[in-house]
């Protein structure tokens, strides 16, 4: 895997995050009482072997770089390969497409810079736990061009109208693609993640932009799908697709099962995050807890119930926390009741608050907001 390098390619339509992703890019969105969704992505590459990654950015991204620093908490602050932010060139437009050649072009440099001869793409939005290698070895055991990652979503129940969806053949070759199809023909979901050699993607890249096309998947998968070999690789592990504040807040209180947890951030390796050395979370005499991810730092007066809770969060006495997910330093005061809410940071609700949204359609409450 030292010669395969990782592409986080962040361009994102951030529209489907909504409050949560205003102020911040979905990667950066935070995810399971103290992690953010790029940290499952880019521990999966690490975790792998990967050891030169770069980011695709678009806007927004001061929160990202202020959580991934010069990520030495992933072994990534090294002199030859490692972290690299690649921001968009001059002429780049923000666009709706996730993986956009034009920003790839900006950045030809560093890819032919690069000492790896295979490169594997991600977005952010897809969180698992994984391991490369396995995709890797199939890869070169097929002979492909490209390896398409996908997961069979049959029986899920979750809307894939948003989703790159896949058709494959019985040895495995995908003989059809389609982005956000409005009649689904099958159940195969494509992750967005994909191992070719560098050397096809720069000469994807160099085609498709001398045409004025700018979406890989569409202008270079799908349109070379009779010249290319692309495969599709099966992964049958736990995924949590996050494409709506529905999804997000499904997904979220799907960690209160033990067995998903666990699968989670202990499956195939540990998820990294960025350290912040703080205190145990303390239990006040009279507060009571059940079945709840809290993180460090909090200080817990009342009731928590089936919720998530990040770091440094105080509930006060007389205080009812259920199905919710509080966000780092919120500060819920005595007396109020918080029910199937998604609080972002910096929250506070005032006492005797009573704030209920459903479990369909969780209360979203935006940043620093005093209710």
């Amino acid at each position: 895997m030292k010669n395969v390098m990782g592409i986080i390619n962040l361009m994102e339509d951030e529209e489907f995050l909504k409050e949560i992703s205003h102020h911040r890019p979905a990667a950066a969105v935070p995810f399971g009482g103290r992690y953010r969704m790029i940290d499952f992505v880019l521990s999966n590459m690490v975790n792998s072997g990967i050891r030169n990654v770069g980011i695709i950015v678009q806007h927004k991204y001061r929160a990202l770089m202020d959580h991934l620093g010069n990520g030495k908490e992933w072994d990534l602050d090294r002199k030859r390969d490692g972290l690299f932010y690649l921001p968009p060139g001059q002429g780049c437009q923000q666009g709706s497409y996730r993986w956009d050649l034009r920003h790839f072009h900006t950045h030809l440099d560093y890819l032919q810079y690069s000492r790896q001869k295979y490169i594997l793409i991600s977005g952010s939005n897809m969180i698992c736990n994984i391991d490369y290698r396995d995709a890797f070895q199939f890869h070169q055991a097929m002979n492909a061009d490209i390896t398409i990652l996908y997961k069979d979503m049959e029986n899920t129940g979750e809307d894939l109208s948003r989703c790159h969806m896949v058709e494959t053949a019985e040895d495995g070759r995908i003989i059809d693609l389609e982005i956000n199809p409005n009649k689904m023909r099958g159940s195969k979901m494509s992750m967005e993640m994909c191992i070719m050699e560098k050397s096809l993607l720069v000469e994807l890249i160099h085609r498709c932009y001398s045409r004025g096309e700018c979406d890989l998947v569409r202008d270079g998968f799908i349109r070379n799908l009779n010249r290319l070999r692309i495969y599709g690789f099966p992964y049958q592990g736990y995924l949590a697709h996050i494409d709506s504040i529905q999804s997000y807040y499904n997904h979220s209180m799907e960690l209160l099962r033990p067995e998903i947890w666990q699968q989670l951030f202990f499956d195939k390796g540990l998820i990294i995050t960025k350290v912040k050395d703080g205190a145990p979370t303390k239990y006040s005499k009279g507060s009571r807890v059940h079945n709840a991810l809290i993180a460090n730092g909090c200080i817990i007066e009342g009731t928590v119930e089936n919720s998530i809770i990040f770091r440094g969060v105080k509930i006060g006495q007389g205080a009812h926390i259920k199905d919710s997910i509080i966000m780092q330093k919120c500060k819920i005061e005595e007396g109020a009741l918080v029910e199937n809410v998604i609080a972002d940071k910096e929250v506070t609700i005032t006492k005797g608050k009573h704030l209920k949204g459903e479990k369909n359609y969780p209360m979203v409450i935006m940043k620093k907001t005093v209710i």
